[in-house]
């Protein structure tokens, strides 16, 4: 007879369900595991075969064999231990085949049957919950996989509690949600001194979620004024809590079980690779763009990356979406991010400096903003130069508005904006607006469309160019409060688009 269990794979941020049937059968005595097992699924039969002994439960001799179906798929993870000892467990007639038959089984054994937590508990439950099935997992991931709340989870500390569970000896009860993590952020924008309009630039680029880049020089505030972006976004919404904690399940990124509601903010070092930036390695796992979905991604140096990971960028900042193709891989992630990027005017960081004067100007300039392409630099909506402070501005008291207060605007912002799109599943703010939908929210009075017109023809706007003002001008509209897109709007949103607009 054939016993049942069911588990899954990953596959990106989705799960597929892999059948886990065990047969025992008379034979030389053996066990085996087939299915296109990795080297930690294989090693699986040593900790399962432990963790029995623990509870005082011996193979028979006879020849054990483990299926995982379907057998063409990739199985990678530890994970896979439970599902087998579960499956076992079954065939031996220790548990009941139809309580195995209706559980989707994830978590590590460690020798002496104690289970270890796994990553992508929240996913493993999503696929549980469309399969009807309960979830097993580690106790450590019962409180994250529960946020699911569309499947039951029984969350044991041990394989014993999983045999007494099943048995009805001391059945265990369902796990409840990790708590609601909410980070306070103590950086406000008043402690940044001066720079009204990098600040007034960051709180469109956080209303409309468009890309900023700012050009200063060393030391005048630019990564001050990012680290300061989350503290003015508004908190994620509880679908896209869940959308984002199913990335940062899989990474292993969720504590205790917790979700947070605030939007993430990465800021990799100018020196990670492309795999750690776009996602892929062992097991192709997300990479920081996916980390960052629905947040920020800060890449300060900009310039300094390699020229080939910036390029990587181009299409995910487009499609919202990155596919991760290996020889055995094709997976695929959610990376809908703002791009916020910091750079100096060149190498030496002080060209735009009348007060330090440069050698190799305007050379050194041109040499080091031109390793970043055109293609890459024209998806920025944003670009504000950040100049030097006095040292006498910085003993002044603080100004302009609080953190709070710009939050407040951006978020009445962004509800114009989720109310607009209310019937376009494809759109939920400006960014994401196109063709036909956007011509009908961004087409702007006669004035605004004679200026733009003007911008256009003496500054060569591409067709993406021209459609990102239109956005970024819809944007500052709604941070006004108006229903139409006016001359004002169109001009500020050109001034951060093109140098030497306003003269137009």
């Amino acid at each position: 007879m054939v016993s049942h269990a069911y588990t899954v794979a990953f596959e990106g941020v989705s799960a597929r369900t892999v059948e886990v049937q065990c047969a025992v059968t008379p034979g030389l005595p053996a066990f085996s595991i087939v299915g296109l097992p990795d080297k930690a699924v294989s090693e699986a039969r040593e900790r399962v075969r432990a963790a029995l002994n623990s509870l005082a439960i011996a193979l028979p001799s006879k020849r054990i064999t483990i299926n995982l179906s379907p057998a063409d798929l990739p199985k990678e993870g530890s994970h896979f231990d439970l599902p087998i000892a579960l499956a076992l467990l079954a065939a031996l007639e220790i548990i009941p085949q139809d309580a195995a038959a209706g559980t989707t089984a994830l978590g590590e054994l460690s020798l002496d049957g104690d289970l270890v937590a796994v990553t992508g508990a929240l996913p493993a439950a999503m696929a549980a919950a469309r399969e009807d099935r309960i979830l097993l997992c580690p106790h450590a991931s019962g409180a994250e996989a529960a946020w699911v709340g569309a499947t039951q989870v029984i969350a044991p500390r041990g394989l014993a509690g999983v045999v007494r569970h099943f048995t009805g000896q001391s059945p265990i009860p369902p796990a409840e949600p990790g708590e609601v993590l909410q980070t306070t952020g103590s950086r406000c924008l008043r402690d940044v001194k001066g720079q009204e309009r990098a600040k007034r630039a960051l709180e469109i680029a956080a209303a409309g979620r468009h890309h900023l880049l700012m050009v200063g020089s060393p030391g005048s505030g630019k990564s001050m004024l990012a680290a300061r972006m989350p503290a003015i976004l508004p908190d994620l919404t509880a679908a896209e809590a869940l959308d984002t904690s199913m990335i940062h399940s899989l990474a292993g990124l969720l504590d205790e079980g917790g979700i947070s509601r605030t939007r993430p903010f990465r800021e990799p070092h100018h020196t990670a690779s492309m795999a750690a930036i776009v996602g892929g390695g062992r097991g192709a796992k997300p990479g920081e763009i996916s980390l960052a979905h629905n947040g920020v991604l800060f890449l300060d140096e900009f310039p300094e990356f390699s020229r080939t990971v910036l390029e990587t960028l181009r299409q995910p900042i487009e499609t919202g979406e990155v596919m991760i193709a290996r020889a055995n891989a094709h997976v695929k992630y959610p990376c809908r991010f703002m791009l916020v990027a910091a750079a100096n005017p060149c190498k030496c960081g002080y060209l735009s400096d009348p007060s330090r004067a440069c050698s190799r100007a305007p050379a050194c300039g041109e040499d080091y903003m031109g390793r970043i392409s055109g293609p890459l630099m024209d998806r920025f909506d944003l670009r504000v130069d950040v100049p030097p402070v006095a040292f006498t501005d910085l003993d002044l008291p603080a100004s302009g508005d609080t953190s709070a207060q710009v939050a407040a605007r951006v978020a009445k912002a962004r509800a114009r904006q989720h109310d607009r799109f209310a019937d376009h599943p494809d759109a939920h703010l400006n960014a994401d607006a196109e063709g036909s939908t956007l011509t009908e929210i961004a087409t702007p009075d006669a004035e605004g469309r004679a200026l733009l017109s003007r911008v256009a023809d003496r500054f060569g706007l591409s067709a993406r160019g021209y459609h990102r003002v239109l956005r970024v001008a819809r944007t500052i509209a709604d941070l006004d409060g108006d229903d139409g897109v006016s001359h004002a709007h169109i001009a500020e949103a050109v001034s951060y688009r093109v140098a030497g607009a306003n003269d137009v």
